[in-house]
């Protein structure tokens, strides 16, 4: 008759199959030598560089063609593909560029596993970047498309997020600013200011910005 494996034994093997996933998925991931150009034209793309955008599109597209089971590039070739809705007039590119952008998005949220809580690139836990590059494109897209709410939780996900405490500042700075971003849209002032209150407080990059914004806020 077969014997049942021990609880203590499959607790070793489902652990040693998590570090094996995370071990993989790490020694696999585009270089930061690789990573890093696309994701500084998609940062330029975010503060209004037009032409960034195409440029970081193609950028991320040609990473992920290298290695299509990596939801962090899946995530930034989605959103940068949103934002080439921005660079035309015609109202059927718009709305193909912004749906097939979406549509990569979800498809890297899904993606997602416990062995995503691991870096993928730039030390940021895959599970939280993805969620905050996919919850700034939800919530910049227009409200027909009915992603805003989405893009809400999934902001609230990557702050409830135990991962976020050990996440590198910036990256800290950037979520603690969206959300008081849409704290105020929604007037939720108080809840504004606690955010920018954390941004200062940690001495983020983007404290400048938190005490300007604050200023606005009393005013």
């Amino acid at each position: 008759m077969p014997t049942s494996i021990p609880v203590q034994r499959l607790r070793r093997i489902a652990v040693a199959l998590t570090t094996t996933l995370v071990l993989s998925s790490s020694a696999w991931a585009i270089s930061e030598a690789q990573f890093q150009p696309a994701y500084a034209q998609f940062i330029q793309a975010t503060q209004g560089n037009e032409a960034a955008i195409e440029k970081s599109a193609e950028a991320f597209m040609a990473l992920l063609a290298q290695e299509p089971v990596n939801p962090v590039l899946m995530a930034y070739a989605g959103a940068a593909t949103s934002m080439k809705a921005l660079t035309t007039m015609l109202p059927w590119k718009k709305m193909r560029y912004s749906e097939d952008g979406m549509a990569m998005l979800d498809k890297a949220l899904a993606m997602l596993t416990a062995a995503h809580n691991a870096p993928l690139q730039h030390e940021i836990p895959a599970a939280l970047e993805v969620r905050f590059v996919a919850c700034n494109t939800f919530l910049a897209v227009p409200g027909f498309m009915n992603r805003g709410a989405r893009g809400t939780k999934l902001l609230n996900d990557v702050l409830a997020n135990p991962l976020l405490a050990s996440a590198p500042l910036s990256f800290r700075g950037d979520v603690w600013m969206k959300a008081a971003e849409v704290a105020a849209k929604d007037k939720r002032t108080a809840e504004a200011r606690k955010y920018l209150d954390e941004v200062i407080k940690a001495n983020a990059p983007q404290a400048q910005a938190a005490r300007a914004q604050l200023q606005a806020l009393a005013s």
